[in-house]
């Protein structure tokens, strides 16, 4: 619910306050909804934002830029129907820049196109607090763009122009000279879909042909991205049959043809795919952002959370007699960060690991290695538990002292493989992983409406955690594929009464979207 708080006294138009300096405002173009549209700007502002005051289409990726202790207000719109009004909304910007706090003002596209950002910088330097305007990448340029439509091009078009769709109620008679605009070659109409009847007839009364190329693209940008093209005499009932609503862009002109040629994000392989990750939220970024390079839709569904283990008796002990060992084994990169975390605690000099020997399951868990600056001696080639102990089969390790710091609950494979191979192995708790609270309705309800494709898995934890929650007797739906890191990971959900449907190598977060992309061109 938005937090609506009350004009304080003194920021009526002209008026002076006795309040203390007041802060900023950043009124911020979000983008059209793909959060990479945003600007660096944009970005910058969000993170060092005391408040920020969002729309209804401004994506949570965005809001993710936030600092974590920014207080985040809502007052977007659906449908016309208002959350908060306008007045009140500009009386919030002024109470808290007012209290010295920095606000940042996220609107969807740019403030200045067909939004009220002006209305709303008006009103700050009324009210006498200062502000900045941060352009954004508006929808009226970047839909057709995704949509594969140039609005421009030498051979089709040397005009254009911008209209709203909707124009104020309260000021009687449209603005809109419709037989001047009906000569421009490529026009695009924001906030139009409820208007799309009175578009049409008015161009077509002021003399453009029904035979004019025309495109609505509905939430242009983003996985959900849907394009319905035709003709301007038939737009009208091909939008009614296929109940085309908002938020669309209407684009009129001969460049639309092009987008048979030109289309390209919905040709991403996968497209509208709804892909749940199921790891924590702090580790899916990367995951996340190849899905989405992809066209899909990510759902971020984190199961477990990655917590210090209760007792650090048996690390701190490993950690104080660091020397002893020959070889440390990290078999994630939550381990190698408790551990080192916990190292620089009690050590406070990463050189009294001079001497020893780093295997590393895989590229993630070396990287998280390499960023103490410290060099990684061995990775297996199957980033997997079965792989570590074939790598130390061409390793002299008889007699050899080895550290295993790892998650609280975890497979022997390893420890049990370098036993057989002569080593000691001083298996110790660096973290756990408890389940992440939750609440199991959310996925349930995107399964049940066919929001969800695939499921993905990245450790044992991650499935027992996921069925807990949605509650073990819970039916995934047969359209649902499940995908899978490594063959424990494969285990767990088998034991789970899950079947897999995607696992292969190699066993890392890009060869699990690799692996995911081959099985929808395969069709499987």
């Amino acid at each position: 619910m938005p937090q609506i708080i009350p004009a304080p006294r003194g920021v009526e138009t002209g008026k002076k306050t006795d309040m203390k300096k007041p802060g900023k405002v950043y009124i911020i173009g979000a983008g059209p909804g793909d959060p990479g549209l945003i600007t660096v700007k944009g970005v910058e502002c969000l993170r060092r934002a005391d408040v920020v005051v969002y729309d209804y289409l401004v994506g949570k990726e965005i809001l993710r830029h936030a600092g974590k202790d920014a207080r985040l207000v809502y007052v977007g719109k659906i449908g016309g129907h208002h959350n908060i009004s306008q007045e009140d909304l500009n009386r919030i910007l002024v109470e808290e820049a007012l209290k010295g706090n920095t606000v940042t003002r996220l609107k969807g596209g740019d403030p200045f196109i067909f939004g009220r950002g002006g209305e709303e910088a008006e009103f700050l330097q009324k009210a006498g607090v200062p502000f900045e305007v941060v352009p954004g990448v508006t929808s009226a340029i970047s839909v057709p763009a995704y949509a594969g439509i140039p609005l421009t091009h030498r051979e089709f078009t040397s005009t254009l122009a911008f209209v709203t769709g909707y124009e104020d109620p309260d000021k009687g008679e449209s603005r809109i000279d419709w037989k001047k605009i009906s000569t421009i070659e490529t026009l695009v109409f924001l906030m139009g879909v409820k208007n799309l009847s009175r578009i049409v007839s008015s161009l077509m009364e002021n003399g453009r042909s029904p035979d004019t190329p025309v495109a609505l693209i509905r939430w242009g940008t983003t996985p959900d991205q849907e394009t319905l093209t035709g003709r301007l005499g038939d737009i009208v009932a091909l939008a009614k049959e296929r109940d085309f609503s908002p938020p669309a862009v209407f684009v009129v002109g001969d460049v639309v043809e092009l987008r048979e040629r030109l289309g390209w994000f919905e040709k991403k392989p996968l497209f509208g795919k709804g892909i749940v990750i199921t790891r924590p939220e702090e580790q899916s970024e990367e995951f996340a952002a190849l899905l989405r390079e992809e066209g899909a839709r990510v759902v971020s569904f984190p199961t477990i959370r990655i917590l210090p283990p209760e007792d650090y008796g048996d690390l701190d002990r490993a950690i104080e007699d660091i020397e002893k060992y020959q070889w440390i084994v990290f078999t994630s990169a939550n381990g190698v960060r408790f551990f080192f975390e916990r190292f620089c605690e009690l050590r406070n000099d990463i050189r009294d690991l001079r001497g020893i020997k780093i295997c590393a399951i895989g590229p993630a868990t070396r990287v998280g290695v390499e960023g103490y600056n410290i060099r990684v001696d061995m990775v297996p080639e199957e980033y997997i538990s079965d792989g570590v102990v074939e790598a130390f089969r061409g390793v002299d390790v008889s007699g050899a002292n080895v550290l295993l710091p790892r998650a609280e609950i975890a497979g022997d494979i390893i420890s049990d493989g370098l036993l057989e191979l002569g080593a000691n192995v001083d298996v110790v708790t660096a973290y756990r992983t408890v389940n992440s609270g939750k609440d199991g309705k959310i996925v349930k309800e995107l399964m049940d409406s066919g929001k969800i494709d695939v499921i993905t898995f990245t450790s044992p934890s991650t499935v027992t955690n996921f069925m807990d929650i949605i509650g073990n007797k819970a039916t995934i739906p047969n359209h649902i594929k499940i995908a899978c890191i490594g063959p424990v990971t494969e285990n767990a959900c088998r034991t789970a009464g899950l079947g897999v449907d995607i696992m292969q190598g190699p066993y890392s977060i890009p060869g699990l979207v690799d692996a995911i992309k081959a099985s929808f061109r395969q069709g499987d």
